[in-house]
Parts: C-alpha cells; structure tokens; sequence
C-alpha cells in the first residue's frame, strides 16, 4: 500500500482502540468497531480528498460527537453533510450534529470541500467518542469533564497527535477550536513539544449555539485564520 495521507489515516482509524482505564462513569466508543458502514464510508471520505502526500495544516477539535464523527469517521461531518456535500451516502445510519452545519458552510466560503481538504485536516486528541453516565442514559462527554479521565487518557492523546504529526502535518502552527480545549492541548504541548505555535479558534458548538446571529464573522475569522 503506498503511503498516501489517505492510506496512513485510514491505517490509523483501522487500528484504532483505547483500552485504558476510564473512571467508572465513563465509557469510550469507537464507530469503527461498532458500525461496519462506519469504516466503509470513513475510507471513502479520505480516498476522495486525500488520495495525495500533501503537508496539510491541523485542526484539533475535543473529541468525536456520537452524532458527528462518532457515526460516519469522519470528523464534524453528520451523515447529511456526508451525503449532500462529500457525495458518500451513507445508509445505516441518519445524523444531524449542529457543529458540523458551522463547519461545512465555512467550508463552501472557503472554496468547497475539494479546496478546504486539499490544505487541512481535522480530527481530535483524543479522537473517540467519549460518553458519561447520567440518570437516565449515556450523553457525550469531553476528554477534559473529569480531572481523573484527563489524567488516564493523556498518554493516548500524546500519542495520537504524533500519529497525525506523522501524516505529514505543518507543525509550526496548529488551530485548536475551543478555548479550554486550547488549554488542556497546550499542557500536552508542553509535555511532548509538538506545534511551534497555537491559534485558538471558537468552538463550531458555542459559535451554532449561542453566536448564531454573528456567524459570518466567525466564519470570516476561520477562513481568515488557515488562509495566512
């Protein structure tokens, strides 16, 4: 297999597992594992945009939604953006995650998917889903909910970021989407000395959620951002 960015992402997703602990409370999901057109759908995605050896620069989101990237592989992309955007129907499943509408309009102002995927990558630290246990069922979680969950996942997610290093990833700038993220990302780059330089970038989530009205501005602000 020749080592195409899309071959080592898929080889990557294939041998993807965590099997440390977890505080009792949580519980890590891995879609490869658990939806066989989850693996299907994840290689067609990165034969279509990443069939290429291109250095491509790195967007760090928290960590895969069930909805999002917890159902296709592919990161911030539901089944419906996957559909009507990428062109990759998929049919066992039908998701709609409220960060990947941010994602996907700022990716037709920057050129449509062809252009944006061509120059970036995104995926996670820790780029499982992860889900807590409530009263009444599971809901997502974030890698950094728990101070005890952060502090057994954190040689995993070091791990992970050298693996997407090794990609061929520009590491002299990363875009990190979400501010406390940003701020767990910078101890492990502390740790492990691996981006030159850090801009954080707000959380698709809170831009869909609680800035919905100044959209434009914080697309203009992402694109303004990756396009130096």
């Amino acid at each position: 297999m020749n080592k195409t960015f899309a071959n080592q992402v898929i080889t990557f997703n294939r041998n993807l597992k965590y099997d440390g602990n977890l505080p009792s409370d949580f519980q890590v999901l891995n879609p490869y594992l658990d939806n066989p057109e989850t693996m299907e759908v994840m290689q067609k995605f990165y034969q279509k945009y990443y069939n290429d050896s291109n250095q491509r620069k790195f967007i760090i989101g928290i960590n895969p939604s069930r909805h999002g990237a917890g159902v296709t592989g592919v990161p911030f992309t539901d089944t419906k953006r996957l559909e009507s955007v990428c062109g990759i129907p998929m049919t066992s499943a039908r998701t709609h995650e409220v960060s990947s509408v941010f994602i996907y309009d700022m990716i037709e102002q920057y050129g449509g998917a062809e252009a944006f995927y061509n120059d970036i990558y995104i995926n996670s630290p820790f780029p499982l889903a992860i889900v807590r246990k409530s009263k009444v069922s599971w809901i997502n979680a974030n890698y950094y909910d728990d101070k005890v969950l952060f502090n057994e996942v954190k040689d995993f997610m070091i791990d992970s970021l050298k693996k997407h290093i090794s990609l061929n990833i520009d590491t002299s700038q990363v875009f990190i989407m979400g501010k406390k993220n940003a701020d767990f990302v910078s101890m492990l780059n502390d740790e492990a000395d691996l981006f030159e330089k850090m801009t954080v970038l707000e959380h698709p989530r809170y831009i869909q959620q609680y800035k919905s009205k100044e959209k434009q501005l914080y697309i203009d602000k992402y694109i303004l951002a990756l396009k130096k």
